[in-house]
């Protein structure tokens, strides 16, 4: 049996959500019945362990809390309560990363690989490569303001893909673009994956959940409901 990357432990998450977007830092403090504060909770004593090698798909409705947990994951949300552990730092891929309007495409490549850890000599030595990939070509120099929504998926999926983590958590990063890019972009996952060993993957497309995982974990309002195979994962949540 293959030594855990993942171990989770009754994580909770949960968020403040306030009635009145207007009111003042100051009277959400003091006065916190007046702006009709509530709490939703996101993860519910959620529990699971990932060992090394394995490939799991997350599946649920909106809302349910899919990539609230690979947030949590990857450390990017913190918990309410229970324990997370990890052999290794999680690389939490998405493409909702934020970009910087003014910048051009290239200096948005540059500062996102920055952000992820790299070097300066690494990304040096990788950013001809990777505004290739985007086949963007000229258009890499202009501002981001200017690009349009295809254009701007290209960067951030480049971005999003420049290094290749032990521990990979994907969060609907495979259809961005035309379909041509698509293909490439899908291309490139399976070679992360391979390279990677461990996989968490939140994708609406069953199909995609199917073809890169072996295993399923089905949430519910926040709730593990399923933890099994992907195929029958996917088949009782179909059903339902």
């Amino acid at each position: 049996m293959e030594p855990l990357a993942i171990k989770a432990r009754n994580l909770d998450v949960d968020f403040e959500v306030f009635s009145d977007r207007r009111a003042s830092l100051k009277s959400r403090f003091i006065e916190r019945g007046a702006t009709g504060r509530s709490t939703v909770s996101a993860l519910r004593d959620v529990s699971f362990d990932v060992r090394e090698g394995e490939t799991v798909g997350v599946v649920g409705l909106n809302g349910s809390g899919k990539s609230t947990l690979l947030s949590a994951v990857a450390g990017v949300l913190p918990l309410t309560n229970g324990e997370l552990l990890v052999s290794d730092e999680p690389r939490l891929m998405g493409v909702g990363a934020a970009l910087l309007g003014e910048a051009s495409g290239l200096r948005n490549i540059r500062l996102g690989c920055l952000a992820l850890g790299m070097t300066k000599r690494e990304v040096d030595a990788q950013v001809d490569a990777l505004v290739e990939f985007t086949e963007l070509g000229d258009a890499i120099h202009r501002p981001l303001k200017t690009y349009s929504s295809g254009m701007r998926a290209r960067v951030q999926f480049v971005v999003a893909t420049a290094i290749k983590p032990r521990i990979l958590l994907i969060d609907e990063a495979l259809g961005v673009g035309d379909k041509d890019f698509r293909e490439k972009s899908r291309n490139k996952v399976e070679e992360i994956i391979r390279s990677a060993g461990t996989l968490m993957m939140v994708n609406h497309s069953l199909a995609e959940l199917r073809t890169f995982c072996k295993r399923g974990i089905w949430l519910v309002e926040g709730r593990v409901v399923m933890d099994g195979q992907i195929d029958e994962v996917i088949e009782a949540y179909e059903k339902s």
